[in-house]
């Protein structure tokens, strides 16, 4: 059976303690709430970002459509004063000036289904200039809410990293000098357990932690020697016995 001194064995009831504490700060850090909302805000922000590429490509699109119709209303009204300056200048036979008469009505017609045109999608060039502005609102308000979530996470951070750096320093200490195969022990039926490695019993009863003893267990804690190493039948803890 291993041993190690008794004194050792109840020190160990005080590094475990050290290592609970670290293991309630390290969960305390990673599950932060903030970091659940930095999460959600990414997330967010994420979606907003494909939706304004499409809405920037959207406003794009319809600007260059809109100097196309401006160009072609353009095109028009020069054609027309074209004409009725050839008009006005009286200069042809009268079937030329019927001609040019009637192309000027028809160009009227003409730059009034143009300018309808223009107008339509000036008013889509609006609708979608409109939404890009809203989709800019609201990732600047998510960034707000992120500078204000990372200010909080990173206060709580150092908080929880200063009482981490404190515990582990005093488990440090807690340790130092403790029996090396104990320690080792220790350790390793931590890791088997994630995060239990030893158990005070007082008598023939757990303390702090529930836990069934069998009655070969308690035999083995009447028999066993004050140095020897108790260990649990189910998982394997070490049972230190108090004074």
């Amino acid at each position: 059976m291993t041993t190690a001194p008794a004194a050792d064995q109840r020190r160990l009831l005080d590094v475990q303690a050290l290592d609970t504490q670290l293991a309630k700060l390290a969960h305390q850090r990673k599950s932060h709430p903030t970091l659940a909302t930095l999460a959600e805000l990414e997330g967010r922000a994420e979606d907003l970002g494909r939706a304004k590429t499409a809405t920037d490509t959207l406003v794009s699109d319809v600007r260059r459509e809109l100097r196309k119709a401006e160009a072609d209303v353009e095109q028009v009204e020069i054609r027309a004063a074209r004409d009725r300056k050839r008009l006005e200048s009286g200069a042809g036979s009268p079937k030329d000036l019927q001609a040019l008469s009637s192309e000027i009505e028809s160009l009227a017609r003409r730059q009034g289904a143009l300018e309808e045109v223009e107008l339509e999608v000036m008013e889509r060039l609006e609708a979608a200039e409109k939404d890009a502005a809203a989709i800019d609102e609201q990732l600047a308000a998510i960034s707000a809410q992120v500078e204000k979530a990372e200010a909080e996470r990173d206060r709580e951070f150092e908080r929880l990293d200063s009482e981490i750096a404190d515990v582990t320093r005093r488990r440090e200490v807690a340790a130092a000098g403790i029996d090396a195969g104990l320690m080792s022990l220790y350790d390793r039926v931590r890791s088997q357990t994630g995060g239990l490695g030893v158990v005070a019993i007082q008598g023939e009863s757990t303390v702090g932690v529930q836990l069934t003893l069998s009655l070969t267990e308690r035999a083995a804690i009447t028999a066993a020697g004050p140095d020897e190493v108790i260990r649990s039948e189910d998982y394997g803890y070490i049972l230190v016995r108090l004074a």
